[in-house]
């Protein structure tokens, strides 16, 4: 499968987050605008989000209304039904879902 050059950015900039942190997961979303969001997931006792919950939450309070694009790089399973909910929700068709290494995995 040949991914367009911005869907491999995205991908790219999932990895690069969750590298940087050390994290389980990174995400990152594309708004109708062409600005792209990346972030970890979150796991504190206070508070736990998903890499695509904080990306998407980083996002929408930028501005975006819409969003084109959504990558998540993870070893586990991925994505969770709330992650495909919420990029869902912002107009997203489908989550790509990628291992550490950035290979494609749907």
């Amino acid at each position: 499968m040949t991914l367009d050059p911005e869907d491999s950015k995205i991908i790219t900039l999932a990895r690069a987050a969750r590298a940087r942190n050390g994290s389980a997961e990174g995400a990152a979303v594309r708004d109708e605008t062409g600005r792209t969001y990346s972030a970890t997931n979150v796991a504190l006792s206070s508070l736990t989000l998903s890499a695509v919950q904080v990306a998407v939450a980083t996002a929408i309070s930028s501005g975006a209304q819409t969003l084109e694009a959504a990558a998540l790089v993870t070893a586990g399973d991925g994505p969770s039904a709330e992650d495909a909910a919420v990029a869902a929700e912002l107009g997203v068709k489908a989550l790509l879902v990628a291992g550490p290494d950035g290979t494609l995995r749907g």
